[in-house]
Parts: structure tokens; C-alpha cells; sequence
């Protein structure tokens, strides 16, 4: 009988202790809203729990459902943990009126609304934001590789204002030598210059007399070079030596570049009065002393540029050719370097033409990449030209959207040819471009591609 009025005292009391849990969750549900109301009952809830457990005595069945409960109100705790905290509600009248910004808090500091403002951490931040590959490429050719306007217009002033200023020095210094007029060229001029306008070509043409001078492919000479050619002198039982201006150069009946490259050296280095010349132009101009070729170092308020001046025979006979005095060394050291640069830029103008493609994007984006990396600084404009022009006579799609494939496919040949230590000329098959390698750098360089075929926004 008394174990009987214990549990109805106890019912009682659970009552009138429920009864006063509902009233308060109710009035909370109009107050705090359903999500206050909601974190307010499994909190009372807990507490509820906790005074039953002190209060009422343990008999076998509470002693084993302990660790239930216990279980229960972790499970609880965390769900308080994790319930997010909302905002009351407004009133239905109240929707349509914009919600007045909430109060700072007291422990916020004080500060200027406008410089720092105090703005509550969201409930869910948005997913950040995936570029494709494609769209990481543009990203680097809009901010890496085009080069403003105003710079390129700036370098091709500089460049024109000295070829004039250094044609007139050499028909005073060398009044007997027929050069041609001076030509600025080079990836500058052909659009084909990424990052900065930095380098230009200065052509300096020999003018040669028709039928005293012949061209011989290097490999019919004792250098057996396939890149070079000689420049021989004929008719001479008909035309003495001595009777051309240019005999004066002439190296076992050739017409030795390397003879005419001291003589432009020496000129350049002591005649010219280069300070006179720059202050003239607006900026400071010296011959580069460490450089084997002639070259011209620029610095002006907005750029620095370098002008190569380049000794040129053009073919003969309509001969589509342009021949370089240029630094070789050994039995080719007075042969003429034959250029591709304008054939090579020449094709790839018509192949984009043919079919609005992207061949020369492509060609700026592996230049401004390569230029950029530690290990690919090595694979020059001709390595890579190789790469487009052999891509470019490709049947594929050569439009905007699939230029992040065709960059892959880029890395892919050089990696293909880095393999096999070999990358021929497009126009002239018998050159190797990769022969000037050494294999450490072969490795350097092949890595660092595979790796960037792997991962190859890394690479940007």
C-alpha cells in the first residue's frame, strides 16, 4: 500500500511538472518560434531527466537503463550542439516590411559602421567556385601572356627610331659597303610575342651583286652542318677579286659572318655615340658586352628592351631564303645561319587564316608558360614553334573552346620527342632542335612536363 501511494505521489508530481513544461514550451512557441521552442524543450527536457535520476530511488531496471540514457542525453547534447541558432519569426503583417539590422552586440568592439562592419557568420557558406582547365588557361593568357598595346607601340617606336639613327652611322662609317635599308621585325611584329615587349629584331642586309655570289647547302661543305649555308663567291675569272665591295671578307672564296660580325662589333661598341643617340630618343641605349651576339640593351621609363642587330643575306635567284651571321663555332664558324622564324610565322598565319584557329594563342601559351618555370625556361620559341606547326597541320578543331585540349596535346608531342632526345625542324626535317640538350636537362625538362600533364593548372 505504501509502495502504491509513493508511485501516485510521483505521478502526481510528473504531472503537474508536465503541465507546467507544456505551458512554457507553448508561450516559448509563440515568442521564440518553432526552432526556439524546439531547443528550448530538449534542454528542459535534459534538466527533467537530470531531477528524476537524483529525486527517485534506483531499483535493477533504472540501474540498467543508466547507460541508455546516459547515451540519450549525449545524443541530445550534441543535437543542442548542432541545432543552429534562428531568428524569431516575425508576424505575418511584418513580411512584406524590410527587417531592421540587428542591435551589436555589448561585447562587439566599437568602430566605424563603414570600415569594418560587423556581419554575422552565415549558416552555409557556398560551395567555392571550379574553373576548368580551359578557363584557367584564358585566366593566365588575359594576365600573363597579352601584352598592353600601348607597350608594343611604345617598343616598335623605339625599335624604328634606331634602325634610322644607326643606318645613317654605318653609310657614314662604311660608305663603301652597300647595306640595305634596316628592317625591325621579330615575334613583336608578328604578334607572336608573349608576356612583354621586350626583344626585336634589327635586320642589317647585305646588298650583294647579281651572279658574283652563290648559296651552298651547309652539309655540301667541310662542316657538314644542315642548318647553315655558305655564301661563295663566283665569275671570278671574269670578275677579279676585289672588284665587290664584300671580297674584302672573304674566307677561302667564302663570304665569312664571322669576319663581318667583328667588324660590327668593334663599330657598335666604340663609334657609335650611343649616349647621344638615347638622349635624343627619350631613353639609355649600350651594346651588350657579355651577349656573343649584337646586342642592344634599351631601358626606357616604361620598358626595357633588347634589339638584336643581325647581319642578313637573302637568297638569290627569288630564293625564299634569309641567312644570319650568327656566333657558330668550329668549321662553321664563317657559314650563315639559315632563319626559319619568317617561314615558320609565315605558315602559321596561313593555317589560322584557313580556319580561324588558334595556333598562335597556342604558340604564346606554351611561350609564356615555358618562360615562367625553372626547367621549362629551356625550351626556347623554335623548340615550341616545332610542337604548333606539327599540331597545326593536324585535320582537328582548332577553335577557342578546345584550346585547353590542344594544349595538353602540346605537352604530350614534347614529351613524345623529349623520349626520344629528338625534335625535327618543320621545314628542314634534318635539324634536331633537342641535339643542344644535355640528357640532365632532357630529365629536368621531362619531369617537369609530366608532371604538369598530370596536374596541369599547376603549370599556370
Amino acid at each position: 500500500m505504501a509502495e502504491f501511494s509513493q508511485k501516485r505521489g510521483k505521478r502526481r508530481d510528473d504531472e503537474v511538472l508536465g503541465s507546467a513544461v507544456d505551458f512554457l514550451l507553448a508561450n516559448a512557441r509563440l515568442v521564440l518560434g518553432v526552432g526556439g521552442a524546439a531547443v528550448l524543450g530538449i534542454a528542459t527536457l535534459a534538466v527533467k531527466r537530470l531531477i528524476d535520476r537524483a529525486t527517485s530511488p534506483r531499483d535493477e531496471d533504472e540501474a540498467k537503463g543508466d547507460t541508455t540514457c546516459l547515451e540519450d542525453s549525449w545524443k541530445e547534447l550534441s543535437l543542442l550542439k548542432a541545432t543552429p541558432c534562428l531568428q524569431p519569426r516575425p508576424p505575418p503583417a511584418a513580411l512584406s516590411q524590410p527587417l531592421s539590422p540587428l542591435p551589436p552586440s555589448p561585447s562587439a568592439p566599437e568602430g566605424p559602421a563603414d570600415d569594418h562592419p560587423q556581419m554575422s557568420p552565415p549558416c552555409s557558406s557556398p560551395a567555392p567556385l571550379c574553373l576548368t582547365f580551359q578557363e584557367k588557361l584564358l585566366a593566365f593568357e588575359r594576365d600573363h601572356v597579352t601584352i598592353p598595346v600601348a607597350h608594343v607601340a611604345l617598343a616598335k617606336q623605339l625599335a624604328g627610331d634606331i634602325a634610322l639613327e644607326l643606318q645613317a652611322y654605318l653609310r657614314n662609317k662604311f660608305p663603301e659597303l652597300p647595306f640595305g635599308a634596316l628592317v625591325p621585325s621579330g615575334p613583336l611584329y608578328d604578334g607572336l610575342q608573349a608576356g612583354l615587349a621586350d626583344h626585336v629584331r634589327l635586320l642589317v642586309p647585305l646588298v650583294l651583286e647579281p651572279g658574283l655570289w652563290s648559296l651552298v647547302p651547309g652539309v655540301d661543305t667541310v662542316a657538314r652542318d644542315p642548318r647553315c649555308w655558305a655564301v661563295h663567291r663566283t665569275q671570278l675569272e671574269f670578275r677579279s677579286r676585289g672588284s665587290s665591295p664584300w671580297d674584302r671578307f672573304l674566307v677561302g672564296g667564302y663570304l665569312s659572318s664571322r669576319a663581318l660580325l667583328e667588324l660590327l662589333r668593334k663599330a657598335l661598341a666604340t663609334s657609335v655615340n650611343w649616349p647621344a643617340i638615347g638622349s635624343l630618343l627619350g631613353c639609355l641605349i649600350r651594346p651588350s658586352v657579355a651577349s656573343e651576339e649584337l646586342l642592344l640593351e634599351v631601358q626606357h621609363e616604361h620598358l626595357e628592351l633588347n634589339v638584336a642587330v643581325l647581319l642578313a643575306v637573302t637568297g638569290t635567284n627569288a630564293e625564299d631564303r634569309l641567312l644570319l651571321a650568327w656566333p657558330l663555332e668550329g668549321l662553321a664558324g664563317n657559314l650563315w645561319l639559315q632563319d626559319l622564324y619568317p617561314a615558320e610565322a609565315a605558315r602559321l598565319r596561313a593555317l589560322d587564316d584557313h580556319d580561324t584557329g588558334t595556333r598562335r594563342r597556342l604558340l604564346l601559351l606554351l611561350c609564356g608558360v615555358c618562360h615562367s618555370h625553372p626547367a621549362l625556361s629551356r625550351l626556347g620559341r623554335r623548340h615550341l614553334t616545332q610542337v604548333v606547326l606539327r599540331l597545326g597541320e593536324e585535320e582537328v578543331d582548332w577553335a577557342e573552346a578546345a584550346l585547353g585540349e590542344r594544349f595538353l596535346q602540346a605537352l604530350e608531342l614534347l614529351i613524345s620527342g623529349l623520349e626520344r632526345a629528338s625534335l625535327p625542324c618543320h621545314f628542314n626535317p634534318g635539324v634536331n632542335l633537342f641535339s643542344s640538350l644535355r640528357e640532365e636537362e632532357i630529365d629536368d625538362i621531362g619531369y617537369a612536363l609530366y608532371s604538369g600533364l598530370q596536374a596541369p593548372e599547376w603549370l599556370l
